[in-house]
């Protein structure tokens, strides 16, 4: 493991640990930049800076710049929220805890078998913009036209229903 490596995880972990036990939803958000900046430096490090700079700009920014929007947009009211309710249930705790336990073996046990059975290689060019772009319109031509062609259609009506509005 390469110090890249190392860091560009523990940014990741430090910010997935902020969005989880942050009671501020803001904090939480931001948090979840830094989960953002971890992963495209981890994707970066792996050689496939496409992926690492569309985590940036879609996630880190378009993505975060919604949550925070909603955030305000939901906290907005003035009056103070009741707390009535608001106790976990009584088996939330262990059943959380009984998950997490799970999830860390199912984990550990995939860690241990890659370490023990090696690990596929990753394909030449994988992750760059030309093999992005050769699996887009050449492998998967047809769903991206017709994706193009539903967008058209919905920046269409948008238009025609604004016009009558305006009319």
């Amino acid at each position: 493991m390469t110090p890249v490596f190392l860091v560009a995880a523990a940014l990741a972990v430090a910010g997935a640990l902020g969005v989880i036990l942050s009671r501020q939803p803001v904090h939480s958000v931001l948090a979840l930049v830094l989960n953002f900046l971890g992963l495209a430096a981890l994707y970066i490090s792996m050689d496939a800076e496409f992926l690492g700079v569309v985590q940036l700009i879609i996630y880190a920014g378009a993505i975060m710049v919604l949550f925070l929007f909603v955030i305000g947009l939901l906290t907005a009211r003035k009056d103070p929220v009741e707390r009535e309710g608001s106790e976990p249930l009584p088996l939330q705790r262990p059943l959380s805890i009984a998950a997490a336990g799970a999830l860390a073996l199912l984990l550990g046990g995939s860690l241990l078998a890659a370490r023990l059975g090696g690990r596929p290689g990753v394909p030449q060019g994988f992750g760059t913009v030309k093999e992005f772009g050769r699996h887009l319109l050449v492998t998967h031509v047809l769903p991206f036209e017709l994706t193009a062609f539903v967008l058209m259609v919905a920046v269409v009506g948008v238009i025609v229903l604004v016009g009558r509005k305006q009319a």
